[in-house]
């Protein structure tokens, strides 16, 4: 059974036909197979560059004087386990034994503060904070205000001293990106 052609198909071949016809004409299929044979007599007028060689030259490399006359190191690799940090063991905190600052207790310490505050006057840069369960058990980390820490404190972390009402002194490690203190603030915190 032969399929019907569509009228495209069919006036796509006839135009085929009379190309290869004005082809053979021209003899196009004659010249495109000469010049395949024929081969160029001159060589093109572009200068041939020669390859680039490098020269690899061993180089002696250079010791100090007090490792000259010694041998030449050798390295090997070896393979070690990985070490494994152990983890302290977290336990259930006793938070029955927590003691808890009475509301009596609280103003007491709020009138200290605002009166050393007073007594200290402008001279010296100084905040109010009341202290969290979190500041002084536990944790023992003390965020201070943002405004204060970029007022007064410097920009990079550092060692500062805390100086109580008796003089004594405590170095405590301020982190300034996160505005508070952190090691040393243990001490201070548990010996007041």
């Amino acid at each position: 059974m032969v399929a019907k052609i569509s009228a495209y198909e069919e006036s796509r071949r006839k135009r085929m036909e009379e190309n290869k016809k004005r082809m053979e004409a021209l003899n196009l299929h004659k010249l495109s197979r000469a010049l395949k044979i024929s081969t160029p007599t001159k060589s093109s007028p572009m200068k041939r560059s020669k390859p680039r060689v490098v020269e690899k030259q061993v180089v002696v490399v250079r010791r100090s004087s007090r490792v000259a006359n010694k041998p030449a190191p050798f390295f090997k690799e070896v393979v070690l386990d990985r070490v494994v940090i152990p983890r302290r063991i977290s336990k259930a905190r006793d938070l029955s034994n927590r003691v808890y600052a009475t509301d009596e207790a609280r103003a007491k310490a709020m009138e200290k503060a605002e009166k050393l505050q007073s007594d200290l006057g402008s001279d010296y840069p100084i905040f109010i904070k009341s202290m969290l369960q979190s500041h002084v058990t536990g944790g023992f980390w003390l965020g201070l205000p943002v405004d204060f820490c970029r007022r007064n404190l410097p920009r990079r972390d550092d060692v500062i001293t805390l100086i109580d009402e008796e003089a004594d002194e405590y170095q405590v490690i301020y982190l300034a990106r996160k505005n508070g203190l952190s090691g040393g603030w243990k001490g201070f915190a548990v010996a007041h």
